[in-house]
């Protein structure tokens, strides 16, 4: 593969990152790439604590995916050893560990759904328990003199736990050194990271130093707000728009972020480009303009990214006609009723929502439809010999037959 120029490479690794860490010098490790044709080695580290990827994890892996785009070694370093320790960015109190088995586990989703992003077929992934589970007590004591307390105290979070006499486990300090050593391990040129790895990468570039290798050089890409616009996104605050949603999810809660999150989100969730994002800037700056058409544009391209123009389209059609027009849509769910059930198994059983517990807050909250009738009376028996139309918020439906 014929490398692009420095120019041309340099549009795309820089579009919507946050810090480039140093400019120059990766700009003079691109220049060498291009002169000897050797792709660079271009590390991105994710710890398997959860079994689902959002599209706020889908920003830094679309990044890894432009550096395969322009012919680099990506390396996806899935980080099974390193979340039994507990990354401790942005946390403030100590992370609960997993176990080996547990992070294995929720790795194979990970890749699953990486597979929406990255091409598989040039993408190398690795694991890093295969060199840092090799490591014995002498080794551990090796790599943590390479680091003072005083240094891992910089960290902002904690820092901030320090003063505030939030306890702080001795183990939550191995977390970036861990994390340095992949990249001593991979020989990494580049590191790729969110903002709030800034510390763990940067630790890696001190590493490498120590062990007589030429640093990485670090791209930090800002982290995403979910639907509400004011958390990081993430499932726990119920905010996300996962890669595993349907496409009629996906473009229903993009529909529903704030009109402020719109230029982030073409920018960040979508991977616009700059002539896209102009003309969207130009359109929002007209008072005249209905922001919704913009954020329809969004939900669309979103769709495409991890679908297809097709499903984009149906999911606009399924939109217009369930939260437009308040029609039900054409095609939902099925689930056969062949004996009497309370309104709380069928919801469960069905898959309608994930849990008995979620069923009675969304039935205490008056989440539940059916016919079209609020429904709260958690005892409600649905008979057999009935069919129901059953809706859960604005966009899940189920028909009981």
């Amino acid at each position: 593969m014929k490398f692009k120029t420095l120019d041309e490479q340099w549009s795309l690794i820089s579009r919507g990152v946050e810090e480039i860490i140093p400019e120059e010098e990766l700009k003079v490790k691109l220049k060498k790439s291009i002169s000897s044709e050797t792709p660079l080695n271009v590390k991105l580290g994710c710890d398997p604590s959860r079994a689902d990827l959002h599209v706020g994890h889908g920003v830094v892996l679309r990044k890894l995916r432009h550096f395969q785009d322009l012919g680099h070694q990506a390396i996806l370093v899935i980080g099974d050893f390193t979340a039994m320790i507990g990354d401790p960015s942005g946390r403030n109190k100590t992370r609960p560990q997993l176990s080996l088995e547990e992070a294995k586990a929720n790795a194979q989703s990970y890749i699953v759904q990486a597979e929406k992003v990255l091409d598989l077929k040039t993408l190398k992934i690795v694991y890093n328990s295969e060199w840092l589970n090799k490591m014995n007590f002498s080794d551990v004591i090796r790599l943590a003199s390479h680091y003072t307390v005083a240094r891992m105290l910089e960290r902002d979070d904690f820092t901030k736990r320090y003063h505030s006499e939030i306890p702080i486990s001795i183990h939550e300090f191995m977390y970036p050194l861990a994390q340095g050593m992949d990249s001593v391990e991979l020989k990494a040129d580049v590191e790729l990271g969110g903002t709030d790895q800034k510390f763990n990468l940067l630790v890696g570039r001190d590493l490498q130093r120590e062990y007589g290798q030429k640093p990485q050089s670090i791209i930090t890409c800002p982290l995403l707000e979910g639907t509400d616009g004011i958390e990081k996104m993430s499932k726990s605050y119920g905010n996300d728009i996962s890669l595993n949603d349907s496409p009629e999810d996906m473009y229903g809660k993009t529909m529903s972020i704030n009109d402020d999150m719109i230029i982030k989100y073409f920018t960040l969730a979508a991977d616009a480009d700059k002539n896209l994002i102009s003309q969207v800037s130009i359109d929002l700056s007209d008072s005249s303009f209905n922001p919704r058409d913009s954020k329809r544009l969004l939900a669309r391209k979103l769709v495409e990214l991890y679908y297809d123009e097709e499903f984009a389209s149906k999911a606009e059609q399924h939109f217009d006609q369930v939260i437009v027009n308040k029609d039900n849509p054409d095609d939902m769910f099925e689930f056969s009723l062949d004996q009497d059930m309370n309104i709380i198994e069928v919801l469960h059983n069905s898959d309608l929502v994930g849990s008995k517990s979620e069923a009675r807050r969304l039935l205490n909250q008056g989440a539940i439809r059916i016919e079209g009738e609020k429904v709260s009376d958690m005892n409600m028996i649905l008979s057999s010999g009935n069919e129901y139309i059953i809706k859960v918020g604005k966009r899940r439906f189920l028909k009981v037959k």
